[in-house]
């Protein structure tokens, strides 16, 4: 089978995340799986027009927003015919590949956007881009759709997708889990760990001020900050964190090697996941394979990647107090705390990439005979 696949992102791109993880786990396996695969995506600066990566033709046109209409272009004048599925992923923006491919064409989406406009995109953009999305979701509701959690298809059915049109693949973690998180040796002091892009969806700011009040009443307690924290909300979080009256307990790291993000993950005592919403969360699975177990808001993504009370903590209210309330009591708690990361970590086994390429691969057969 020939994909071609529409994407803004690929793993090279410098805002590069979980779902260009996801996306470049699948193309791999599917090229070793003998199918022939040309990503069509946005391009950066220092990124080449052109390359071969991994046995995938990577093609990148255009910028963050430019890359939609450059796309079309480009599959007119050099792909149209090409491929036997075209795979419109929608990350923000789709590619409206319905309206002018003439392949099967599906959609994979890993979240709709509608509150992150408005921490992302600058206003006005922002107010447009959320009255709009509910528009051009309708638009494209008669396509067939992947997604990665039951959250994403029950906020795709509420914009008239049919739901037996909706297939979910699972997400998968990097590395595999520790043989024996237990034999890992935690920070001398508890530790909380916010791992990610510092960005305004993410809400890295809430996460310093859980540990702030989080501290008042564990004394011992240390927060590391690791992520890309260019721009100016990672300057702002910097700031408020250096001003903070703990600043001596707060070590911002920057980005990190993927090495320093396992050791990270195994040596915290707790991960903090604040976002406006997500996918899924990787971050959370992955943590929980390395033997920590997180402590999250109660959004889209973030209740699936956690099992309430078993594999990790959901706040009843997105707020510091609220998530600092979870972090004070279980980190008080060794028995709970125990008995989360050894459910946690159990759960993590059955999340893996090779599990995720054959729900999609099936997933693919089944819209294509």
């Amino acid at each position: 089978m020939r994909v071609l696949w529409l994407s803004w992102k690929d793993m090279r791109h410098p805002l590069a995340g979980g779902a260009e993880r996801v996306q470049t786990e699948l193309v791999r396996r599917l090229i070793a799986d003998g199918h022939e695969v040309t990503l069509l995506v946005g391009g950066f600066p220092g990124g080449t027009a052109e390359e071969t990566v991994d046995g995938c033709r990577v093609i990148r046109v255009g910028g963050r927003w430019t890359v939609y209409w450059r796309a079309w272009r480009y599959y007119r004048r050099h792909l149209r015919g090409w491929a036997d599925l075209v795979i419109d992923e929608v990350n923000t923006v789709p590619f409206f590949a319905k309206f002018y491919v003439r392949e099967h064409n599906i959609l994979l989406v890993h979240m709709l956007c509608r509150r992150i406009w408005f921490y992302e995109i600058f206003f006005p953009l922002s107010f447009v881009g959320y009255l709009v999305e509910p528009i051009y979701l309708r638009m494209l509701r008669d396509r067939q759709v992947i997604t990665v959690s039951e959250s994403t298809k029950r906020d795709l059915t509420r914009y008239g997708f049919n739901a037996d049109k909706i297939g979910i693949i699972s997400e998968g973690i990097e590395t595999a889990p520790l043989a024996d998180p237990s034999a890992v040796t935690k920070f001398a002091e508890p530790t909380l760990l916010s791992l990610g892009a510092v960005r305004p969806m993410k809400r890295t700011l809430d996460q310093v001020k859980v540990f702030e009040l989080a501290k008042d009443r564990l004394p011992n307690l240390r927060l590391k900050i690791a992520g890309d924290v260019s721009g100016s909300y990672g300057r702002r979080v910097l700031a408020y964190a250096a001003a903070s009256c703990f600043a001596e307990d707060i070590e911002c790291l920057g980005r990190v090697s993927p090495e320093q993000k396992f050791d990270l993950m195994r040596r915290s005592h707790l991960l903090l996941v604040t976002s406006v919403k997500e996918g899924w969360g990787l971050t959370v699975t992955e943590a929980a394979g390395q033997g920590t177990p997180a402590v999250v808001y109660n959004v889209d993504g973030l209740r699936d990647s956690v099992q309430d009370g078993r594999t990790g903590l959901v706040a009843r209210a997105n707020t510091p107090a609220a998530l600092a309330e979870l972090v004070v009591g279980l980190l008080g708690d060794p028995t709970r705390y125990a008995a989360l990361r050894e459910a946690g970590w159990r759960w993590s086994h059955d999340i893996t990439f090779d599990q995720s390429y054959k729900q999609f691969i099936g997933r693919l057969k089944e819209l294509t005979t």
